[in-house]
């Protein structure tokens, strides 16, 4: 009607936050964590300086905000890969973890950087750690319902450490070394003990 301005969205403090967060991944995906500050997260929000100082005191407070939301992405993702498969073979699983880190070094590639740089950031803030540890955590978790406990981590630390050393080489792993290093930690031993499978299995005792 004649004489009514635009409509005034309503101000809302969760969304705000969202909003922030969500472009403080934008900023350290395009600058990187050194070049992260207030000013550059509310030009990509497109909020008010003040509404980033706000809601977060510190660089160090948008950081762990950020992880936090790589973390809980990351939980999501995990869920529904694993009700998907309900069940796999070693070497099934050792094709779809290679699927996974081959696919960090191609279009996935700006976003893997970014969350390993979230991730890494917990190097000088040990404020960080508890919520970093859960990247391991989960991928070990993930992995219970098809390997016992140990391997779960072994491989949860191994696909960590193949997608860092591709995405900060000069060269990343080709896929016949991920998968041949994936095998040797996935496929059992048959010299070793027998162990089981499903979570929280364990190795058998003698």
């Amino acid at each position: 009607m004649a004489g009514q301005g635009a409509v005034k969205r309503r101000y809302d403090p969760k969304r705000r936050v969202e909003e922030i967060a969500t472009a403080t991944e934008q900023v350290i995906a395009e600058r990187g964590i050194e070049g992260l500050t207030h000013r550059a997260v509310a030009e990509k929000a497109g909020v008010p300086l003040g509404a980033t100082t706000y809601h977060f005191a510190t660089k160090d407070d948008l950081i762990q905000a950020a992880l936090q939301r790589s973390v809980d992405r990351y939980a999501a993702y995990l869920s529904d890969w694993v009700a998907q498969r309900p069940e796999l073979t070693p070497e099934q699983l050792t094709v779809l973890l290679t699927d996974a880190i081959m696919g960090c070094f191609g279009p996935q590639r700006d976003q893997q950087v970014m969350e390993f740089e979230l991730y890494l950031a917990a190097l000088r803030r040990p404020a960080l750690r508890p919520i970093a540890d859960r990247f391991t955590d989960l991928s070990a978790e993930a992995l219970l319902p098809y390997v016992d406990e140990l391997t779960a981590r072994t491989a949860a630390m191994t696909t960590n450490g193949l997608a860092l050393r591709g995405l900060a080489g000069t060269t990343p792993p080709t896929r016949a070394e991920v998968e041949a290093i994936l095998r040797r930690v996935l496929t059992p031993n048959p010299a070793l003990p027998a162990t089981t499978t499903g979570p929280g299995a364990r190795q058998a005792p003698a």
